[in-house]
C-alpha cells in the first residue's frame, strides 16, 4: 500500500510537470524576463509548418498581445474615412481610433472591446506600442498619444483613466508612447515625460497618484524595470539623458549615470545576469555595468566610446531585448545582424545575418526556451535554433503570418513581439492576429 501511494505521487509530479502551462500577462511574460519555460513544446516544426489554431482580423499597431486566465488582451487602431487616401492612411496627424480589445484564448472570438477617439501626432503612426499589463481583475493599457486605462478584465468597464498630455501638460514624444505599465505591489508604475514626472506610480486600484520622480527633456521608450540584486529591489528607469536605479515603492533615487543618447532612443529592456546590468542603444552602443550590494552608484565595465549605428563595437539594438547568459551577450545589431559578446569585456564572439536579413532597424525577437531559442524575425518567420559562444545553429523555421506593416523605407515588416503561452504562440501584424500551436502530440 504504501509502495502505490509513493508510484502515485511520483506520477502526480511527472504528470504536472508534463502539462505545465504559463500564461503571458505582460511585456516580456509573467516574470517580465523573456524566458518561455513551458515543458511540452516541439523540438521541430510539423512538416508544412505549426496548425494555425486560430485567426482574427484587427487594425494595426505595434503593441504585442497578453494572455491570462483563458483571454487574449491587445491594443490596436483604425482610421477615420478622413484620415485616408485610397484606402490607406494620409500622411501627418490623422484622426482614427485606438482600441482594447478582449478575445477568447480556444478560439479567438471578441468577447468584450474598449473604443476611444485618438488623433495621432507622432512619426510610425501605425498604432498603439505598448503590451497591456494584466494583474487580477484589471489589465492595464497605454495608447501611443499618451491614454493610460484600467479597465476590468471581465467586461472592460473603464475604472480608472489618464492623459499624459492633459495631466501633465507634455507633448507627444516623436515616435509615441510606448513603455509597458509595470506592476509593484499595489502600485503600477509608468513612463510619463516632463519636469519632474519622468516616472510616475499610482495606486492601481484607484488611480491616485503615489509618488513622482526623475527629470528628462524626453522620457524614452524603455519600460520600467524591475531588478533585485544585494537583498533589494531596484526600480531601472533608463531615459535618453541617464541610467537610473529607483526605490520602486517611493520613487527615491539610489543611483543616477549619465549617458546621453541620440534621437531619445533608449528602448530595449536592460538585462541583469549576476552583478551584471546590460544597456544597448542604436547610435550610442552598449554599457555594462557593475552592481553593488548596498545600493550605491555601479562601477562601469565597458562603454562603446565611438557613437556609429555603422561602424559598430559591441552591440547597438534599436529596440530587441538582448540576453546575458553564462559569459554571453546574444542581441541584435543596428542592421540585423544577430551578435553573441563576452560580457566581461564587450568584445564581439561572432555574428551572423542568417536568422534575419540585413537591413537598417532591422529586427529579430529572441526568446529563450530550455537549451534552445525561438526567433521571430521582421519578415513573419518564426525559427527554431541553438545559440552558443560556438556560434548559430538552426534547427527549423516556419512562415507563420505576413509582414504587412512598413518601415520609413517601406520594406514590409512586422515588428511586434510574440507572446509565449499554454504551449501557443500569439502574434499579430497590422490586420490579424493568430494563435500557432507549438505542443508535442
Amino acid at each position: 500500500m504504501k509502495f502505490r501511494i509513493v508510484f502515485l505521487l511520483l506520477f502526480v509530479v511527472a504528470f504536472a510537470n508534463i502539462v505545465r502551462a504559463d500564461d503571458w500577462p505582460q511585456w516580456l511574460g509573467p516574470d517580465r524576463d523573456g524566458i518561455w519555460k513551458e515543458e511540452g513544446i516541439i523540438e521541430k516544426f510539423p512538416e508544412g509548418g505549426p496548425d494555425v489554431l486560430w485567426r482574427t482580423k484587427i487594425g494595426s499597431g505595434y503593441a504585442g498581445p497578453s494572455v491570462s486566465n483563458g483571454k487574449v488582451y491587445l491594443l490596436d487602431r483604425v482610421l477615420s474615412d478622413d484620415s485616408k487616401v485610397n484606402g490607406r492612411r494620409k500622411r501627418g496627424a490623422t484622426n482614427g481610433k485606438e482600441r482594447v480589445s478582449c478575445f477568447n484564448e480556444s478560439d479567438g472570438k471578441l468577447i468584450w472591446q474598449h473604443e476611444y477617439d485618438c488623433r495621432y501626432t507622432m512619426s510610425y503612426p501605425a498604432g498603439p506600442r505598448a503590451t497591456p499589463t494584466v494583474d487580477g481583475d484589471r489589465v492595464y493599457t497605454l495608447g501611443a498619444e499618451g491614454n493610460l486605462f484600467c479597465l476590468s478584465t471581465k467586461d472592460g468597464r473603464v475604472q480608472w483613466r489618464k492623459d499624459y498630455k492633459k495631466d501633465y501638460r507634455v507633448k507627444t514624444p516623436i515616435w509615441g508612447f510606448a513603455a509597458a505599465p509595470l506592476i509593484y505591489n499595489d502600485l503600477v508604475i509608468c513612463l510619463v515625460r516632463g519636469e519632474g514626472s519622468t516616472v510616475v506610480a499610482y495606486n492601481k486600484v484607484s488611480g491616485e497618484e503615489v509618488w513622482r520622480a526623475l527629470s528628462a527633456r524626453e522620457p524614452g521608450y524603455c519600460p520600467p524595470t524591475l531588478i533585485s540584486h544585494g537583498g533589494k529591489e531596484q526600480l531601472v528607469i533608463w531615459h535618453p539623458e541617464a541610467m537610473n536605479s529607483l526605490d520602486p515603492a517611493t520613487g527615491k533615487v539610489f543611483w543616477s549615470i549619465p549617458w546621453q543618447l541620440r534621437a531619445g532612443l533608449s528602448i530595449p529592456t536592460p538585462r541583469l545576469h549576476g552583478d551584471h546590468l546590460f544597456f544597448t542603444a542604436f547610435y550610442n552602443g552598449s554599457t555594462m555595468l557593475k552592481l553593488k550590494e548596498d545600493q550605491s552608484k555601479p562601477d562601469v565595465m565597458w562603454q562603446t566610446e565611438k557613437e556609429s549605428e555603422k561602424n559598430t563595437a559591441h552591440l547597438n539594438s534599436i529596440m530587441v531585448t538582448p540576453y546575458l547568459v553564462g559569459k554571453h551577450i546574444y542581441g541584435v545589431c543596428s542592421y540585423g545582424e544577430l551578435r553573441c559578446l563576452e560580457q566581461e569585456t564587450g568584445n564581439r564572439v561572432w555574428e551572423s545575418f542568417e536568422p534575419g536579413r540585413k537591413a537598417r532597424w532591422s529586427n529579430i525577437f529572441l526568446t529563450p526556451h530550455k537549451d534552445r531559442w525561438f526567433l521571430f524575425n521582421e519578415s513573419g518567420d518564426l525559427i527554431i535554433a541553438k545559440l552558443s559562444p560556438g556560434g548559430y545553429e538552426e534547427i527549423d523555421r516556419a512562415h507563420i503570418i505576413e509582414a504587412n506593416g512598413s518601415d520609413l523605407k517601406q520594406r514590409p515588416i512586422v515588428w511586434t513581439h510574440p507572446a509565449y503561452a499554454n504551449g501557443n504562440c500569439y502574434v499579430r501584424n497590422d490586420s490579424e492576429l493568430i494563435c500557432i500551436s507549438l505542443k508535442t502530440q
